[in-house]
This record gives C-alpha cells, structure tokens and sequence, in this order.
C-alpha cells in the first residue's frame, strides 16, 4: 500500500505493540488489545504506547482517522513527568477534555534527557458518540505532532495551539490481539512471552502479467491537471496511460460511498455539492493521501472531487510576464480560455430550478461592503474585474451536482480506444538511463514487469501528481536537491530503485513554492441560517431539503457551502499589487469568543491573499519519505502579511453600517494584528 503500514514490534518495554514508527521525527506509536470474549463481545480497552523525542512538545492520536467525532489522545512531557487526557472535538476546534475513558499509565512511563515516554491503560476507549474503534479491521488511524508546548504544561486540560503536521497510518487493528493472560499481564505492568511477527515493508512481484503494453505518454495522477492533459493527448492521437493512486469518487466513476439517506439512488458524497463541509468530521476519510502532512486527495479528480467547487475563471493578467510567464502566452490566452470555459462551464445559481438557497450570507456580505465601494457582478460575466468586486458564488457544479474535468475531459478521454486508465496505483519513481526516461515503477504488478510500464520510443512521462506528490517522485528518481535525495538513500527499498549516484540530476525540485494564506473572521447575524453549521447534513439532514435533491437535485444540496466572494486589491510598501479575494458561508469550522453567541446565526467570512504574493517556501520529503513542507511558504515576505493584516482592517471597518452584525472571532479580547499573527502561526 501507498500509506504507511503498521507492523509488529517488541517496543521499548517487551510489550508486544502493533504499531508505527514515524521517522520525520522519530515517533513510535503502538497499540494492544486483549481478545474477543468467548461470546463474541468487542473489548472495551487496549494499551497504548508513544515515545517521542524531547523536541516533539505534545503529540496526539486519533482512533480513526479524523479529528471531529473521533477519540482523541493527547499528551506532553512536563518535567519528569507525562501529562495526558483523553479528550473530543464535534468540528476542527480546540478538543476538550472527555471524561469517560480511563487512562493509567503503566509503570515504563517516563522522561529522560532525550526521549519521553508514555506506556497506558485506556478503558472504555473502543466506542464514543459518534464512533468506535474499528478493531477488526485495518484502519487509517491518525497522529499529530507539535513543535509548541501546550499553554498550561502542568495541566491535562490545557489549550494547544495547532498542532505542525499530521499523518495517517494504515492499523491492522485485529492482528494487535494477544492472549488474555499476556494482556492481563502487560495491563498489571508485566511483561509477555508473544512471537514476533515480521511484515514485509514492500511488495515483490511474485508472477507477470502475460502481456505488458508500451505507451506514448504515461500521466501520473488524475488529479485536473492529469485528467486535461491526458485527454488533449489521446484526442490528439497519442497512446496514453493514466495512473491514478486512489479510487473512484462520483458515480459514473464507479463511486458508491454515499450517506444512508442516499440509498437508492445514484449519487455520492462526491456528486453532492451540499456534502462538502462532511469531507473533514468524515470517520471514513479514505479520499484523504495517507503519506503527505497537509490535506490533500487521492482520488480521480484530486482536489476537485473533494473541494467547494468554485471556479473563477482567470484574468487575463494572470498569463502576463509580470507573474513569469513568456510573452507569447499574452497572445494567445483568450482563446485557450475560451475553449476552457466552453468544457467547463460555471454557474452561480447550480440548482436545477434555477433559485438560490441560503442566500442570507450573500446579502449580509454585500450590506457590509457596499459602503468601501465594492460593485455586484457576475462573476464569470466579467473575469477582468477584480477589484473592489463581490458576486454570488461561481461554482462548476453541472445539474445540481459535482461536475468539473470528471465529468467532462475524463469522459470523453475514457471513449477513446488509444486511452487507458489504471486506478489504485502509486507510481514510485520514473525510470531512466541517465537524461532518457523509458517507463515508471509502480507498485501494481499486474500492469507490467516488477510493477514497470514501458514508453515507446521518444514517449514522455507527465507528472501530474500534485505539488507534494510529483515532487517526491523526481526525489525517488534521482531528480532534485542533494538533502533530498539522501533520504531516498537511506530508505532500504526506495534506494535500490535509484539509478547510479552518477546519473543524479540537482535541481531545485520542490523550491520556490508558493500558497495563498487565509484568515477566518466569525460573525453573528439574526437573518444568517447557519444550517445548523453543517453538523447534520451526512447522518438526519433536514427533511424537505433531503427530499428536494433526491426527486431532481435542486435545493440547498445543490451547493456547497461559500455563498459570496469578493476581490480588493491592494498596493503594498514595495509598490506591487496584490489582490485579496474573500469568500463568505454559513457555519463557522473554529469559534473562539469570549461573547454570548447562537450557534444557528453564524457566518465566516475568509480573506485569502492571491495573485501578487510573493512569499516562496520548500516541499520535500522526510526519512520516512513523506512529503511535508519545509519552508512554509505563508510571509517569507512581512510585506505579504502587511497587506493581508490591511484587508481584515478594511473588511471590518464598515460592520456598524451593517444593523445586528456582530464579530465574534476575533473577539475584543485580542486586536486584528494579534489575531491575524497567531493564525498565521497555525498555516
């Protein structure tokens, strides 16, 4: 598998641990359950373990694979000490404590000059509302570490601020049985007698498909951009092979995965534009890549299968040579949009009965920038304009449901007799003779010798695979950065796919990258429907709106969440413009208020800094070869987040001309500047 396996270990007491070690920081997670009962009842309990370094200031882990409605477990080095709770979180907000579980450590729990230590007992830990430990299965079960310490050390309730990366790691939850007695055993603080059991950490083909098929061009990653690219080769005549690491997502991909109130009918959470805000309380995330540390989807589509959907068309000023690139894309840019648009067309009001839903944030949004000069438009009438603009939410959503190159540029690929597509695949590295690429390695054996397909000769391969994904692959390759390529050495398998160190290429893969850091601002309106923030839409939507988008996919499930955005640019000290675009939605996925609020009248409004930024930072990879950022690259430039910190300031300094509308995050207990800091810190 693609994602990181857990195995088995003696750990660092002689407890018997089904677990994981995390290399990037050096992390050994581990768990023990005791066996079914007799009667087939489901233990209630296991033990766990982390040992972390002292650099690692609190590290977490969630049962399943997500944090809202999963059991959490944290924990921090204090002194000599360990400190831990258990605790919950209903959305993407600071987890409180939760009282039910019992948490003992065990007495190999400690601290030392390097390295902390925390052996346990959770009891009534396999169930919590609105989840349970999927314990006979194989399971991506979840970690987070931090670089922070917690605010109060001494404290097991105390606040963190976000954690710096997460990751996934694929659990066989049953294969961490023992016996009774050993349990009994490790649980009372002794030691146990099990076999080690040893997994292999790679896949060795041990039969070849009868026949292997050479291609023109392999495209890794389904993703938009391998899904166009692959379809304006095979239309123009090219024999093309699409990978794709993950599996299907709406239904004419062959998708199923659908909320209960769905059954029958021929949608999924991915067709459902109203099913957006479930991607990230989802117990099920299996959308989410399991070897990068920041969200990221692997499945056809890539971001567009998981997104809000919205599509904006590009300005003409996005093509210039002021942004890098060459002068006679000017020329011709208007019409490869055109052609674009013509495939992908958008639309601001997706419900196939032609009305917009929960349009209160809209008007609320438009009442308070009205007075700085802001103009209403369609905003894919007029692409150019972008400044001082505010229109209803484009999205490309076609019929009520998700559409975009899916639904378009991926079928009209899949006709073709000279395209093919291969699903649940990873490409490991491309495979070369010094600058001449002849094929790729990946772990399907079926498709072709050891896992390899073949180009024919003078074929190319076209990375595709996301701005962490594609860069790892050229790492793999022997392509990039030195610092990057020794990881590779030192991963046992991965090296022996390298080529000679004497065909290495240096250069700068995964360098000068750049991102687009936003701020959430949380209000409360009395006309704001906040659709109950979303908490209900995947398990007891409301009634009528469910029965609506079933009979003809119209209604409020006909689109996602953002309901409004906006454009300003700005001109910051060193005299470049930079614009700011916004957008607006019922719900709010973090409050932190000090004031009274209703929950069923919130609103977010996001700033995010766009085209003009010019901060830059570093993908790459870990010892564990996963793919994480190294220079975040959010205000490597203080003039970025000069003009950010000047567009929250605008957008509030009209809100008393808006009657009702109060800001409740931040709150009066921190200024803008201060708050816009600290949330950058958590990027």
């Amino acid at each position: 598998m693609a994602s990181s396996l857990a195995a088995d270990y003696r750990g660092t007491t002689t407890y018997h641990f089904v677990g994981f070690y995390e290399a990037g920081h050096g992390v050994q997670y581990g768990y023990i359950l005791p066996p079914i009962g007799a009667d087939g009842t489901l233990p209630t309990e296991f033990i766990g373990e982390i040992v972390a370094p002292l650099s690692a200031k609190w590290i977490g882990v969630g049962l399943n694979s997500a944090m809202a409605n999963d059991l959490l477990l944290v924990a921090w080095p204090n002194g000599n000490s360990v400190v831990r709770s258990a605790r919950m979180a209903t959305d993407y907000v600071q987890p409180t404590v939760y009282s039910t579980p019992i948490l003992t450590d065990l007495p190999t729990t400690k601290v030392n000059s390097t390295h902390w230590k925390w052996i346990f007992r959770c009891q009534n830990c396999t169930s919590w509302p609105g989840g349970a430990l999927q314990q006979n299965t194989t399971y991506p079960t979840a970690y987070v570490w931090a670089s922070t310490e917690v605010d109060t050390p001494s404290d097991p309730a105390s606040d963190m601020i976000q954690h710096d990366e997460f990751g996934i790691f694929v659990m066989p939850w049953a294969s961490a049985r023992v016996s009774q007695a050993d349990y009994d055993n490790y649980a009372a603080g002794g030691t146990g007698s099990t076999t080690i059991i040893t997994q292999p950490t790679t896949t060795t083909c041990t039969s070849e498909p009868a026949t292997t098929t050479s291609y023109d061009y392999i495209v890794v990653g389904a993703g938009p951009g391998g899904l166009v690219t692959a379809d304006r080769l095979s239309e123009a005549g090219k024999k093309v092979l699409l990978l794709e690491k993950g599996g299907p997502a709406t239904w004419e991909t062959g998708g199923t995965y659908q909320p209960t109130w769905e059954n029958g009918h021929n949608l999924t959470k991915f067709d459902t534009p109203g099913l957006f805000e479930s991607m990230f309380g989802d117990s099920n995330p299996f959308w989410w890549c399991k070897d990068i540390t920041v969200f990221a989807g692997c499945l056809v589509g890539g971001g567009t299968s998981i997104n809000g959907g919205l599509y904006f068309v590009s300005p003409l000023s996005d093509f210039g040579t002021a942004y890098g690139w060459p002068s006679s894309w000017a020329s011709g840019a208007q019409t490869a949009i055109s052609k674009s648009v013509a495939r992908l067309p958008s639309t601001d009001a997706p419900s196939t009965d032609g009305k917009r839903y929960l349009e209160q944030v809209y008007n609320v949004t438009k009442d308070l920038l009205r007075s700085q000069g802001y103009n209403e438009r369609t905003i894919n009438a007029d692409p150019n304009a972008k400044d001082h603009t505010i229109g209803y939410s484009a999205y490309n959503f076609q019929g009520g449901k998700r559409a975009g190159p899916v639904h378009t540029y991926f079928q009209t690929s899949l006709k073709r007799p000279n395209f093919k597509y291969i699903d649940k695949t990873t490409v490991l590295n491309v495979v070369r003779n010094g600058p001449n690429i002849t094929g790729v390695k990946t772990d399907n054996c079926d498709i072709g010798k050891q896992g390899v397909v073949t180009l024919n000769k003078g074929g190319r391969v076209v990375l595709s695979a996301g701005s962490f994904g594609s860069p790892r692959i050229l790492f793999r390759s022997g392509i990039g950065p030195s610092d990057m390529i020794a990881f590779v050495e030192g991963n046992s398998y991965a090296k022996t796919l390298l080529p000679p160190s004497a065909q290495y290429i240096n250069l700068p893969v995964g360098q000068n990258v750049q991102d687009n850091p936003s701020i959430n601002f949380v209000f409360t309106h009395p006309n704001v429907d906040s659709y109950d923030n979303w908490a209900n839409i995947w398990d007891s939507p409301r009634a009528a709106d469910a029965a609506q988008y079933l009979k003809n996919q119209s209604g409020v499930f006909s689109q996602s969440s953002p309901r409004a955005n906006f454009w300003k640019a700005l001109i910051g000290s060193d005299g470049r413009t930079r614009w700011v675009q916004g957008t607006a939605r019922p719900g709010a996925a973090v409050i932190k208020t000090a004031y009274p609020y209703n929950i069923s009248q919130v609103m977010t409004i996001t700033s995010y800094l766009s085209t003009g930024i010019t901060s830059r930072g570093r993908i790459g990879i870990d010892a564990g070869l996963t793919a994480k950022p190294l220079v975040t690259p959010w205000f490597t430039d203080p003039v970025d987040k000069a003009v950010l910190l000047k567009a929250l300031k605008d957008l509030v300094s009209s809100i008393r001309s808006v009657p009702g509308l109060t800001l409740i995050t931040p709150d009066n207990t921190t200024t803008i500047d201060d708050y816009g800091t600290f949330s950058f810190s958590l990027f």
